[in-house]
């Protein structure tokens, strides 16, 4: 652990300035930093040193993002409508009967998140707002990795909900 700390230290403003020059964005950036050194350290044992340590990290942090592009779709999910109607208050512009069932979908989403005890709507908010885990936690009086877990069952459940209903992902 104190190998991966000492990277970390090391070479986290490194790896945070190339991800933020890949994604645009500094959450994107950051969310991306954490699983770049949770690959290192299950990578760590594998490190063969052919490569610098920085360059070996970058390729990570690569990796990672092109794992972030891979796991968009070109359709809409359900995070992306929820993080729309909460953020943004509408659906994004396009074939008129496709923004009417975007709105549909996330209306009932709110009406469903509605129901759910706090502080899971919160968290959903907070996040679609752009509020890294750290300071929904902090807000919420949570641990960091109680609110990504939080966040994670209760998009999970949405997304069941939503399905149920006949929402589909298409």
């Amino acid at each position: 652990m104190d190998q991966l700390e000492q990277l970390y230290r090391t070479y986290r403003q490194d790896v945070y300035r190339y991800l933020c020059s890949l994604t645009h964005d500094a959450q994107a950036a950051e969310d991306l930093l954490s699983e770049t050194f949770l690959k290192a350290l299950q990578a760590l044992a594998g490190y063969d040193g052919r490569a610098s340590v920085r360059t070996w990290l970058f390729a990570i942090a690569r990796h990672a993002w092109i794992d972030s592009l891979r796991r968009r779709r070109p359709t809409v999910s359900y995070d992306d409508l929820l993080t729309d109607y909460l953020a943004a208050g509408a659906a994004a512009p396009g074939d008129v009967q496709t923004d009417q069932d975007r709105r549909d979908l996330a209306a009932r989403a709110k009406a469903l998140l509605a129901t759910r005890k706090p502080p899971a709507p919160e968290i959903l908010h907070l996040r679609a707002l752009g509020y890294t885990f750290a300071e929904i936690a902090a807000r919420c009086g949570l641990s960091e990795n109680g609110a990504r877990t939080l966040d994670f069952r209760t998009r999970r459940w949405l997304r069941e909900q939503l399905e149920k209903e006949g929402y589909g992902n298409e």
